[in-house]
């Protein structure tokens, strides 16, 4: 097993902060559950299955059950084409390991999570291809084309996009599918913020139901709003690739937790209400967002993202965006996601934006606090860091 080449900048990122800061404005997941709340949505009969439940091993590739309710998301899979994992960060570096040689070469998009990017650096050449911010974070085939070597072995990408929320355009999806295809190029789509959309029409098909060489990979943590469970999965129709990768998860985590599984498959049964209250939330918050950015112009440029609870957003203060989001962080505690932590080895990520998160019902009470900080005037025994914020603040609006 190769070490990855450098720290997981996210997760360094939020082990100082996440659990200490007083807003949490730059969390990637949805509104979450209390075990009371989706128990309440069990059958009588999985409700006594779970409170039951021998605590004892589980199958490796996840049980039936729960692989069937996975399996029912998808359009072309049944569940013998589905093996659990312990979350997404699991799934992503076991497909790379199996899937990647020395030999090989991988294209990823950017920006990206970092996992993406860092795992497969560890095994072979891997070739970045940005996103064209310029257009709406869009996604360009053509630029996947030149970056195309004879020995290229897979192509991962990730919509709805973290952290910038963009979603790539069905045309751009189908052109790159059949590319792939015609080469017998494997695609890896990450697609963790699939169903929370701006809108429906903006939704791609999952990569494994539009192509014989595509793997999907989902989990309960974003859209679901349940990253507690520790449940993701991949979707994948070779049978032997996937017996592949049961093969490497002995070496891991072997199996699931058995309780997260069968919470899991009650999440699943019933992820219409979930999923729509979620949706609800964010549309909520985008409005919050939208009124709020709409204050700042001259500070904050700011779009709704096509997908996902998260946002990347260009921030243009003269203190530039490390000094601003920690300020913020340790002056009032609300916490944003500066794009540092999305620096990239492949190519340059802008370093001028932060991830701001919205799928939580608190989202406001921050929003407000983040409002105070910077309209209220500095006083006179403000400490130097808020003084030079407040004249970086000044000089901007004057420009």
């Amino acid at each position: 097993m190769s070490k990855p080449k450098r720290d997981f900048a996210l997760e360094v990122f939020f082990s100082k902060w996440e659990f200490v800061a007083k807003y949490h404005l730059a969390a990637s997941d949805a509104e979450s559950l209390s075990l009371q709340e989706l128990l309440a949505l069990a059958s009588p009969a999985d409700r006594e299955r779970f409170e039951g439940l021998h605590l004892g091993y589980t199958e490796t590739f996840g049980a039936p059950t729960l692989r069937e309710a996975i399996a029912a998301t998808y359009d072309s899979v049944s569940a013998k084409d589905v093996l659990c994992f312990a979350g997404a960060e699991e799934a992503i570096y076991i497909a790379m390991q199996v899937l990647l040689t020395p030999d090989d070469h991988c294209i990823v998009i950017t920006p990206n999570y970092q996992a993406a990017e860092t795992v497969p650096l560890g095994i072979c050449a891997v070739s970045g291809v940005p996103l064209d911010e310029d257009k709406g974070w869009s996604l360009d085939v053509d630029r996947i084309k030149a970056a195309l070597r004879p020995n290229t072995k897979l192509i991962s990408i990730n919509f709805p996009n973290n952290p910038t929320g963009a979603i790539a355009s069905k045309a751009a999806f189908v052109a790159l599918v059949q590319w792939c295809r015609s080469r017998g190029i494997w695609l890896f789509n990450d697609e963790v913020y699939r169903l929370v959309e701006r809108s429906p029409e903006l939704r791609l098909p999952q990569v494994v139901d539009s192509y014989e060489r595509g793997i999907s990979l989902n989990v309960m943590s974003k859209s679901y709003g349940l990253p507690g469970l520790r449940i993701g999965w991949l979707a994948c129709r070779d049978p032997l690739v996937l017996l592949q990768f049961e093969r490497y998860k002995h070496f891991l985590s072997i199996c699931n937790s058995a309780p997260s599984e069968v919470l899991a498959e009650i999440a699943l049964k019933g992820r219409e209400p979930i999923l729509d209250r979620n949706r609800d939330i964010v549309q909520k918050n985008i409005g919050m967002l939208n009124g709020f950015f709409a204050e700042f112009p001259r500070l904050f440029d700011w779009r709704e993202p096509d997908g996902s609870c998260v946002a990347f957003v260009r921030y243009k203060g003269a203190d530039g965006v490390e000094n601003f989001t920690r300020h913020l962080a340790e002056e009032v505690g609300v916490l944003l996601l500066p794009s540092s932590v999305y620096r990239s080895e492949l190519g340059p990520v802008p370093q001028d934006r932060f991830r701001i998160g919205f799928g939580r019902s608190a989202m406001g009470s921050g929003l407000s606090v983040m409002r105070e900080w910077l309209i209220e005037p500095t006083p006179p025994d403000a400490s130097k860091r808020r003084r030079q914020r407040s004249r970086a603040m000044s000089r901007s609006s004057q420009s």
